[in-house]
């Protein structure tokens, strides 16, 4: 079955002015995509990581990619289509508390 990464953007301001029912609402659906298989977590500080030329390894604390909105997290899904994922994830927070969410298919390595 297809692979998707999917990336939950989100900030407490925009949490805080959904109402309550619809955040229980978005949490007990995750608690639901949790208990088929979904993979989920909530991002911590990231770490970047180089190896030009593989002379070394450096890391530097922060994130690469920036947006408007900080990464609140991220989920591995199984679904048959594309449709399927993004119908799996339109109910959690990010997406109905004035955040986002990107699906990213995932082309599996050989």
């Amino acid at each position: 079955m297809p692979l998707f990464v999917t990336i939950g953007y989100g900030n407490q301001a925009g949490y805080d002015r959904t109402a309550p029912k619809v955040r229980e609402k978005a949490h007990a659906h995750d608690t639901q995509l949790q208990n088929v298989g979904v993979t989920m977590g909530i991002a911590m500080a990231p770490t970047q990581v180089r190896n030009h030329d593989g002379a070394g390894i450096e890391t530097k604390d922060g994130p690469y990619m920036s947006s408007a909105l900080p990464v609140a997290g991220f989920a591995l899904i199984e679904a048959a289509s594309l449709e399927e994922a993004v119908e799996m994830v339109s109910q959690s927070p990010c997406a109905v508390a004035h955040g986002v969410i990107e699906v990213w298919p995932l082309k599996q390595s050989p």
